[in-house]
């Protein structure tokens, strides 16, 4: 499933009559297929001790929702870092990414648990 398909039934909810637990679960298997290089990922990792959503969610999105809209909206910045850092292109910031990296991991355990995986 592409990013624009998920961060769509994000926004607007189930497509195609799915339920609300079922595109959660889409989204949980993006966050859960994210291939990173493991030092970003132990760098976020290490980050999530440190996380206060009232401090550092204002840093990285315009403003505060759901945990839902907020992980699309993360996952947006991050599929752009990581664009950037594929590339190779000077805008490229490592600091950044580990703290859009950091957010996303503790968003995405705020989303409803019932919705996970098995």
């Amino acid at each position: 499933m592409n990013l624009e398909k998920c961060n769509a039934r994000l926004l607007w909810g189930s497509l195609s009559g799915q339920p609300q637990e079922a595109f959660m679960s889409d989204f949980r298997a993006l966050l859960a297929d994210l291939r990173r290089p493991s030092l970003l990922i132990r760098a976020a990792r290490f980050g999530l001790a440190d996380y206060r959503r009232e401090r550092d969610l204002c840093r990285l999105v315009d403003r505060q929702g759901s945990p839902q809209r907020t992980v699309s909206a993360l996952m947006d910045q991050e599929e752009w870092l990581e664009q950037t850092r594929r590339r190779g292109d000077t805008a490229y910031s490592v600091s950044r990414h580990v703290e859009v990296l950091i957010a996303l991991m503790a968003e995405a355990r705020l989303l409803p648990r019932d919705a996970q995986p098995m």
